[in-house]
């Protein structure tokens, strides 16, 4: 995390940077903050955007528009899983106007470290009492319906069956992992793999391959 850009000079400063430091961290992922719609074009399309929820001084929806951040790679900052789950709705699901997906590469929360301190667990219906239970019990708690939660939206992969919603939808030949059609010219700089009971995806580089697989918990056909 490089930092908040609250103008569009500071986006354009933090993506200098960022450069600088991918220079010679090639593999590091940098995520800039946008306080502010105009610098939300100001940072390189290749960095990701760090989308501010939770408790934070300036949330998105109060300076940008959802189609901001379409096209975009986003790491989510803040809110529960549920908020969360709804925002990622709204950045990825196809619109009448076109705009590209926005691709969620993560999330993140403090929130069930607070409760926890209160005595208290995460639940998707509301926060459960935990005063039977150690600080790290009740974190352990928290993270275990934090993983039921995503799995019964079917975001979090099946680890029994190694199914994912990469593998099982959509059912194209060959889907890039932007969510659109890979194909000609498109296809000739790509790399293009076939995995286990699912369809082949095309990415853009062996980093973006190697980030895909281990999120999804993809396994390449033989």
């Amino acid at each position: 995390m490089l930092g908040d850009a609250y103008t569009r000079d500071e986006g354009r400063e933090y993506s200098r940077t960022a450069r600088e430091l991918k220079a010679s961290f090639p593999d590091v992922e940098i995520i800039i903050v946008p306080k502010c719609r105009e610098a939300v074009p100001a940072i390189d399309e290749d960095l990701i955007l760090g989308y501010p929820m939770g408790y934070s001084d300036k949330t998105a929806d109060e300076y940008t528009n959802i189609v901001d951040w379409r096209g975009r790679r986003v790491h989510l900052l803040g809110a529960s899983p549920p908020k969360q789950y709804q925002t990622i709705q709204e950045l990825t699901q196809p619109r009448v106007t076109g705009e590209e997906p926005a691709d969620i590469v993560g999330v993140d929360w403090n929130g069930i470290h607070l409760a926890a301190l209160k005595g208290e667990f995460f639940h998707p219906n509301g926060y459960r009492s935990a005063d039977h239970l150690s600080i790290r019990e009740t974190v352990k708690r928290s993270l275990e319906q934090i993983r039921r939660y995503w799995r019964s939206v079917g975001v979090w992969p099946d680890q029994t069956t190694g199914s994912s919603p990469l593998a099982t939808e959509p059912l194209d030949p060959v889907w890039a992992v932007d969510g659109s059609h890979a194909d000609g010219r498109a296809l000739e700089d790509a790399i293009v793999v076939e995995y286990e009971d699912g369809p082949a995806l095309a990415y853009r580089d062996e980093h973006e391959r190697a980030r895909i697989e281990y999120r999804e918990g993809l396994t390449p056909a033989p």
